[in-house]
C-alpha cells in the first residue's frame, strides 16, 4: 500500500504533524508557567526592602549551599541531554535508563539540599509569615522546588514506562516533553539564584 492510498492516521507524515502539535502544545503551557514565575521575580523585586525588621537577603541567604545546587541542576540537565541523544541515536535501552536514573538522582539531592535550606531558615525564624520579603520568597523559591518535585516524579514514570512499555512513540514523545519541562526549570533556577541570591548578598 503506498502512502497516497494509506489512511491518514498511519501516514508517517501524520506521525510527524501529531508529534509536533503535541509539542507546540507543551511549549504553550510552559509559556504560561513562564508568565507566573515572571510574575513572582516582579512581585519579590518589589518585596526585598518590606523585610519588618526580620532577616534580609543577606542574612538569610547561603551562597555556598545554593551554587551546589546549581550545579546539581545543572549537571542534571546534562544528563537530561545525554538522555536524548541516546534516544535520539538509538543507543541500547540500558544507556538511556541509566541516564535517567542519573537525572533523578541529582533531581532528588537537589530537592533534599534545598528543603534543608529551608528548615535552617525556619530554625532562624525567617518564615513566611515574618515579612513580606520572605512572603515573596517562600511563593517563588519553594515552587520551583515543586516543579522540581513533580519533574522527578514523571521521571520515575518514564522509567517504569521504559521498562515496562519499551520505547515506542509514545514513550518517546512523553520523554521529548519532559526534556522541555527539566530544562526549563534549569533555567528558572539560574533566574532564581542570579537574582535572589547573588542579587540578595550583593545588595
Amino acid at each position: 500500500m503506498s502512502e497516497r492510498t494509506m489512511p491518514a492516521a498511519d501516514r508517517p507524515d501524520a506521525e510527524e504533524d501529531e508529534e509536533d502539535t503535541a509539542l507546540f502544545g507543551f511549549w504553550m503551557f510552559l509559556m504560561s508557567d513562564a508568565v507566573i514565575f515572571a510574575l513572582l521575580f516582579a512581585t519579590y523585586g518589589t518585596m526585598t526592602a518590606a523585610t519588618a525588621g526580620g532577616p534580609t537577603a543577606g542574612s538569610a541567604f547561603k551562597l555556598l549551599p545554593t551554587f551546589v545546587e546549581t550545579l546539581l541542576l545543572l549537571t542534571s540537565s546534562a544528563t537530561f541531554g545525554r538522555a536524548s541523544v541516546a534516544m535520539k541515536y538509538g543507543e541500547p535501552r540500558r544507556v538511556l535508563f541509566g541516564w535517567l536514573v542519573a537525572t533523578l538522582g541529582l533531581g532528588l539531592v537537589f530537592l533534599a539540599l534545598e528543603l534543608k535550606d529551608f528548615a535552617e531558615m525556619f530554625a532562624h525564624h525567617a518564615w513566611p509569615m515574618r515579612s513580606g520579603f520572605l512572603s515573596a520568597f517562600f511563593a517563588l523559591v519553594p515552587l520551583h522546588g515543586l516543579h522540581v518535585a513533580i519533574g522527578c516524579f514523571w521521571l520515575v514514570v518514564m522509567i517504569l514506562q521504559l521498562g515496562f512499555i519499551g520505547l515506542d512513540q509514545r514513550v518517546k514523545l512523553n520523554l521529548m516533553r519532559l526534556g522541555l519541562f527539566w530544562h526549563f526549570l534549569d533555567v528558572v533556577w539560574i533566574a532564581i539564584f542570579s537574582i535572589v541570591y547573588l542579587g540578595g548578598r550583593i545588595a
